[in-house]
């Protein structure tokens, strides 16, 4: 891969999480991990350590540990703080694309980062949002 790649939050949780429920997610993750040059932001940080300790949404929540090695993986690779700029950008792609908030967050970090593809299942597969296109790793896994 040659492209700079953002990584949404559920891309870590499948290679965190997925190898029993999700197999074929959880191999593409720790693929895309293991290959991209990528970008990561707090928010997204935040996100994981987040749901995958939860019970609720989680077959086997990670514990404490298990979640603080996975954040200290996470920030070995470049990190997007989230400051006023990127949300006043958030609120402006917001607007223009109505979509959500935090979805339109990641995609203004993707943008401070010099992303050329950001890979979310939660936006739509192919659109572009000005200069980033989104990209659905897992439609084939």
């Amino acid at each position: 891969m040659s492209d700079r790649v953002f990584l949404d939050s559920n891309v870590w949780i499948y290679a965190a999480t997925g190898h029993e429920e999700y197999p074929a997610k959880f191999q593409r993750a720790r693929e895309i991990i293991g290959s991209a040059d990528i970008g990561v932001s707090t928010q997204v940080v935040g996100e994981f350590a987040n749901v995958v300790q939860k019970p609720a949404k989680m077959r086997r929540p990670l514990t404490p540990e298990e979640t603080a090695r996975w954040v200290d993986q996470m920030f070995v690779f470049p990190l997007v703080e989230v400051d006023r700029q990127i949300v006043e950008n958030a609120l402006f792609i917001q607007r223009r694309y109505k979509i959500g908030y935090w979805d339109s967050q990641i995609i203004a970090s993707a943008e401070r980062f010099g992303a050329d593809v950001l890979f979310s299942e939660d936006l739509s597969h192919t659109q572009k949002y000005g200069g980033l296109r989104c990209h659905n790793p897992f439609n084939a896994a």
